[in-house]
């Protein structure tokens, strides 16, 4: 759980911006957004090959320019 505490003097605003940033990098809104609607396991597994094989593509492309 994302906790950001206001320091004596310190803004609203600065303490949202660094709330906002620490879930932003713990992932708290990607995996809300993820778990917002139901995802039948025949869609995930079709999203996550669509995935690796853009990963891989793109691995394939990086190393073509090296």
């Amino acid at each position: 759980m994302a906790k950001q505490e206001k320091k004596p003097g310190e803004s609203i605003d600065s303490v949202l911006r660094k709330f906002k940033r620490k879930i932003k990098d713990e992932g708290i809104m990607m995996e809300l957004r993820k778990r917002e609607f139901y995802e039948k396991p025949s869609d995930l597994k079709k999203r996550k090959a669509k995935a690796a094989k853009r990963r891989t593509v793109m691995q394939q492309r990086a190393d073509e320019l090296h």
